[in-house]
């Protein structure tokens, strides 16, 4: 049989992954309501009802108060989410190493548009990430619930004014990602969060790869098969247009309400099958309501061939908004501009500049413009 979350093929007898240490067995994590997590001398979090479950964790949402002594101690309690590593996995080096890989790449990112890092910590021998609760729903919920309340098949799952709001977000933090050198690797409507105000936030960064490591180890290749470029399907070196890809086939699930190559009969390894050897069904033949340069804009964006692809997040805005004649509005070149800056702060001998920290504290400010939805 395959793990169903890194695809690798196990003996039908086993009770883990051998490869990603996944439990193969539902199991809740062995940590209690009100548990209470210490965050050095600065702040504990109270461990309160779980929010949702993956292959490897429970997301919980949790309660932080700073402590009297604390660098905090001037601020508030807050709500916070907590991600907690699956006891059975916490002794086993690739799961621990995956989830730490998780909490570095938040710790480097500083985007409106990123689930925000608060601290790792650990209860017993569990770790847990303790990172920015965000209130609202995963937009494969947006998604679900346009395509039900579609009249017409021939227009879009989303208005267009909306779906290029969500869809700039997720460039706009792609951006940013891929200018410090991570890839998500697991790019999908389910990993970006939908703020009641309209704010996007991509998470999940459990299989994101940093600059400092190399390409998949043990023959891992993770990812989500809907969402899978071909290059990541045979396990290549990868670059920032693995999740172009996935952002592209996000984008088509927004238009169309159903990504490219799922079927009902199709399981996860015939998806990634599928990523290697069909094209696309051209969009208008879904929505004829859009414009036909959209067709050029998604044939190019979901090119077998990296390189026959749009290079960069911003370059792939501005070839849909041209397409669809939308207006990228006043927040599209503060993502360039801060994709500039994040470059430039994460340079390997990073250069102190009051001026440009407060320039980036002023882009972050000026992203979260509560956006209407």
């Amino acid at each position: 049989m395959f793990c169903s979350k890194c695809q690798s093929i196990i003996e039908d007898s086993a009770r883990f992954c051998p490869m990603c240490g996944v439990a193969l067995f539902g199991r809740a994590a062995r940590i209690a309501r009100g548990a209470v997590l210490r965050i050095g001398d600065d702040a504990e979090v109270r461990v309160e009802e779980p929010l949702g479950e993956g292959g490897m964790g429970v997301v919980y949402r949790g309660w932080l108060e700073p402590l009297p002594s604390g660098q905090l101690a001037s601020g508030s309690g807050h709500p916070v989410a907590v991600k907690v590593l699956r006891p059975e996995l916490s002794a086993r080096e690739l799961a621990r190493r995956m989830f730490l890989r998780e909490a570095a790449a938040l710790e480097r990112l500083a985007h409106p548009n990123v689930v925000r890092f608060i601290a790792l910590a650990e209860h017993g021998s569990q770790l847990a990430i303790v990172i920015e609760y965000v209130e609202g729903e995963p937009l494969s919920r947006h998604i679900q619930r346009g395509l039900a309340g579609r009249t017409d098949p021939g227009l879009p799952c989303l208005p267009l004014d909306r779906l290029w709001r969500y869809f700039a977000q997720l460039l706009s933090a792609l951006a940013a990602v891929h200018a410090i050198g991570i890839l998500h690797r697991d790019v999908k409507p389910a990993n970006l969060l939908v703020r009641p105000d309209g704010v996007v936030k991509l998470t999940d960064f459990g299989i994101a790869r940093l600059p400092e490591s190399s390409g998949n180890t043990g023959g891992v290749i993770p990812g989500t098969g809907a969402y899978m470029a071909p290059e990541q399907v045979r396990g290549d070196n990868l670059d920032g247009r693995v999740d172009l890809y996935a952002a592209a086939i996000v984008l088509y699930e927004m238009l169309c309400g159903c990504t490219p190559f799922e079927t009902p009969d199709r399981d996860e390894l015939a998806l990634r099958t599928a990523q290697l050897d069909e094209a696309p069904r051209p969009i208008r033949e879904l929505v004829p309501s859009l414009p036909p340069a959209i067709d050029v804009v998604i044939a190019r964006a979901l090119a077998k061939d990296p390189r026959h692809r749009y290079p960069t997040a911003l370059e792939l805005g501005d070839a849909l908004c041209t397409a669809l004649g939308l207006d990228p509005g006043p927040l599209w070149p503060l993502a360039r501009e801060f994709a500039d800056i994040a470059r430039t702060l994460s340079a390997p001998v990073p250069r102190f500049d009051p001026q440009l920290l407060e320039r980036a504290n002023h882009l972050r400010t000026a992203m979260m413009t509560p956006l209407k939805r």
